[in-house]
């Protein structure tokens, strides 16, 4: 029994939906001129065939695709930074595309990715449908996304960082310096690393015994617009903040201007620590204390993802997730005038324990 090809599944697909090889071509390379009902069908005949593009098909062979719902930012420019690192090394060009204000690409998107046919595609802070995952896998454009949106399934392949750890080693870094009064303003709603790092500075908090109180996490939504006003309502309280943690840096920035609208200097009378450790980071003044991601080497590990996924090498990983530092500078210190002098976390532990009734045994 001769084997299957490509060429006559397309030709069986061909039949079965009564159009010409010809639309199947068009479907399968993402080209105008075929009705919207006729593309529908093509697609699950596509699917439930389960045909894949021979990976040695199309002439742009040494593309790479990133795409971003925005490019004009620092953050962003440290990734790509990471792709063409770990391009250059495989021969490979990169290739930029935007998604607009989605945390997931249209079809006008998808269908000009099916004309260009990279190798692979990175999709930053983003997600699929499941269409959308039939369709590249369709035509053998593996893909992985980089600080996914929210929880990828089990088979989509993604990079991130451990963004709880991150939440909490910046709320207990104030915490060591004797903050007990800390604010925060979150990332953006709806993304999984605002959860988590929400998630990890009220565990800080809590593992010193303290209570976490909820007026003082102010959404944010990675925005210097956003960090002022979200700054402005915490710094308004009569009971204000002595440090507050942020979403990322340009949230950090935005807090910065707040605080000197407030009358405040940093970190004499406000602590401010930042996420993401972007170059602007040790810019400003004073210079910003932040949590590290490893933005750049997130990208290379996510293009060398994809081409483990491309030469259909056997993935052991498909879901990875790099480790923070807390990189220490000018922006956090002491609170101002504190009742007891400095206290790390582990004397505000015990002192929590007291005020409850009764030292507690040592772990």
């Amino acid at each position: 029994m001769p084997m299957t090809t490509s060429k006559t599944t397309l030709s069986r697909i061909a039949r079965e939906a009564s159009v010409s090889l010809a639309t199947v071509s068009k479907v399968l390379n993402g080209r105008d001129g075929v009705a919207a009902e006729t593309r529908a069908k093509v697609e699950t005949l596509l699917r439930e065939q389960g045909y894949k593009r021979p990976i040695s098909a199309g002439p742009l062979g040494g593309l790479v695709e990133i795409v971003f719902n925005e490019i004009d930012s620092s953050w962003s420019i440290e990734l790509i930074k990471g792709v063409v690192r770990a391009a250059r090394e495989n021969n490979l060009s990169v290739i930029l595309s935007k998604s607009g204000d989605r945390s997931r690409p249209g079809a006008e998107w998808l269908a000009g990715v099916l004309h260009r046919r990279p190798i692979g595609v990175i999709l930053i802070f983003s997600d699929l449908t499941a269409d959308d995952k039939q369709q590249l896998r369709a035509r053998n454009v593996p893909f992985v996304i980089v600080d996914p949106a929210g929880m990828p399934s089990a088979d989509v392949p993604s990079i991130g960082s451990a963004n709880w750890s991150g939440g909490y080693e910046a709320t207990k870094h104030l915490l060591d310096l004797g903050h007990t009064r800390i604010g925060m303003v979150t990332g953006a709603e709806g993304f999984m690393c605002s959860r988590a790092r929400v998630s990890g500075f009220r565990s800080a908090i809590e593992a010193v015994g303290l209570e976490v109180d909820e007026s003082l996490i102010v959404r944010g939504d990675f925005t210097r617009a956003r960090g002022i006003a979200a700054t402005n309502e915490l710094l308004s309280r009569p009971d204000r903040p002595t440090g507050i943690v942020t979403g990322n840096d340009v949230t950090a920035f935005g807090a910065y201007e707040a605080a000197l609208a407030h009358g405040l200097v940093i970190p004499r009378d406000l602590s401010i620590v930042g996420y993401d450790d972007i170059e602007a980071a040790s810019w400003v003044t004073p210079q910003l204390t932040t949590i590290r991601q490893p933005l750049g080497d997130m990208a290379e590990e996510a293009t060398r993802l994809l081409l483990k996924l491309r030469s259909q090498t056997t993935v052991e990983n498909v879901r990875l997730d790099l480790a923070i530092d807390i990189i220490v500078r000018g922006s956090t210190s002491a609170p101002p005038h504190p009742s007891k002098g400095k206290r790390n976390s582990s004397q505000i532990r015990r002192e929590v324990g007291l005020a409850a009734g009764g030292e507690r045994h040592a772990e």
